[in-house]
C-alpha cells in the first residue's frame, strides 16, 4: 500500500481568525475557502507540501447533539480538543518569530524527556500546536 496523509481537521470558532492566524502568523497558503450555510471550512497548508488542515466549524458536525457541542466547546477553549503536531529544523528560531506575532505561547522549547525538543502555542480557537524539532 502507498498511502499518503492527504488532510487532517481542526475545529473553528471564528473563521477570519483561524485565517489570520493560519495564513498571516503561520504563513500558510489558503487552498479552499468553503461557505455553506452561513459557515465556513478552511483547507490551509504549508507552502509546497501537500498536507492540509481543513479548519471546520465544528457545530456543523452532524449527528452531533446539543449537549456534545457545549463539551466540544468547552474542550475548545481548555485546548484539550484538537491536537496537531509540526515539525520544524530551527524550533529555537521559529519559536523566536512567533514571539514577535502575538500568538499564545503554552511552552517555551523544552527538551522533554521523551527525546524530542518542542514547544506549544494554541490557535485563535483553543487547538493545542505543539512544533517539534527535527533531528
Amino acid at each position: 500500500m502507498n498511502i499518503q496523509i492527504h488532510a487532517s481537521f481542526l475545529p473553528h470558532n471564528d473563521p477570519d481568525a483561524a485565517l489570520a492566524f493560519y495564513r498571516d502568523k503561520l504563513g500558510f497558503e489558503v487552498r479552499n475557502d468553503v461557505g455553506y450555510g452561513g459557515k465556513r471550512w478552511i483547507t490551509v497548508g504549508p507552502k509546497g507540501q501537500p498536507t492540509s488542515i481543513v479548519l471546520y466549524p465544528p457545530d456543523a458536525s452532524p449527528g452531533v447533539t446539543d449537549d456534545e457541542r457545549r463539551t466540544i466547546a468547552e474542550m475548545m477553549a481548555k485546548g484539550t480538543f484538537g491536537i496537531v503536531l509540526f515539525a520544524t529544523k530551527d524550533l529555537d528560531g521559529d519559536f523566536e518569530q512567533l514571539q514577535g506575532k502575538d500568538i499564545e505561547i503554552v511552552q517555551e522549547p523544552t527538551d522533554q524527556p521523551y527525546g524530542v525538543r518542542d514547544c506549544a502555542v494554541r490557535d485563535p480557537a483553543g487547538n493545542m500546536i505543539r512544533i517539534q524539532q527535527l533531528a
